[in-house]
């Protein structure tokens, strides 16, 4: 993914041990003498629980732009794919990052998880052959793809799970005799604070021009062949029904 990612934590649950309860002594045990009259405790009055005040999440505000919707605020909400900004990426498809499209949306709107949906037609590259610091996973919704993952090449179609560890080198291509849909996730959690990863070169990814000439960080060298991603509002027929 590209600025894909930024990622997430994972949050420790304290969990408070509960006190063991003792057996009452059975008085059988007890030496052969004569019990005391029994007692009679007070028991205190057990305290009212304070009523449980769950903490609001508020809904975020959308903003229409000229492609499209786009999150404005924090917060829970609900888009649907056809409303929302797409980008066109000549020769590498189109694009709906569904969790921010540059680094202030990624960082302030969406800190802990990258989420998009990349529409690939024959031949075209996702992205270029590259490693990143996080996890990233990937499930084709529809269509045909070749997935090259660390120098392998291996097909994939519709409903295939990818898993790829941090610093999986990795890039996908559009195959078959129709558009691929694959949604692409990505943890957020080390990138606020490193290198993101790296852009790589393999043989296997330059046999499908999926590769950048020479080994970079920097995203504007390995996409130099590329025209600039414009957004745009969603392409009638780009999701399958």
């Amino acid at each position: 993914m590209s600025y894909s990612a930024v990622g997430a934590g994972n949050v420790d649950v304290a969990r408070t041990a509960q006190p063991h309860l003792h057996a009452l002594c059975n008085p059988a045990h007890l030496p052969c003498c004569s019990l005391p009259p029994p007692v009679e405790l007070s028991r205190p009055r057990a305290a009212r629980s304070p009523p449980y005040h769950p903490t609001v999440v508020p809904e975020a505000g959308l903003t229409e732009t000229e492609a499209g919707l786009v999150p404005a605020s924090t917060g829970w909400f609900v888009m649907n794919a056809h409303d929302a900004r797409w980008f066109d990426r000549p020769g590498r498809g189109d694009s709906l990052p569904l969790t921010g499209s540059d680094e202030f949306e990624a960082e302030t709107y969406f800190p802990m998880l990258g989420m998009s949906l990349q529409v690939l037609s024959p031949g075209e590259p996702n992205s270029m052959y590259h490693w990143e610091t996080e996890q990233e996973d990937f499930l084709v919704l529809s269509g045909e793809a070749l997935l090259i993952v660390e120098g392998e090449e291996r097909p994939l179609r519709r409903w295939d799970f990818v898993h790829c560890p941090p610093e999986t080198r990795h890039v996908f291509v559009g195959a078959g005799d129709g558009p691929c849909v694959i949604l692409a996730a990505s943890s957020r959690q080390f990138q606020a604070s490193g290198p993101w990863g790296k852009y790589t070169v393999d043989d296997a990814a330059r046999r499908h021009d999926a590769c950048p000439e020479e080994e970079t960080q920097d995203g504007d060298i390995a996409y130099a062949r590329f025209p600039p991603s414009q957004p745009r509002h969603y392409r009638d027929g780009l999701l399958p029904d």
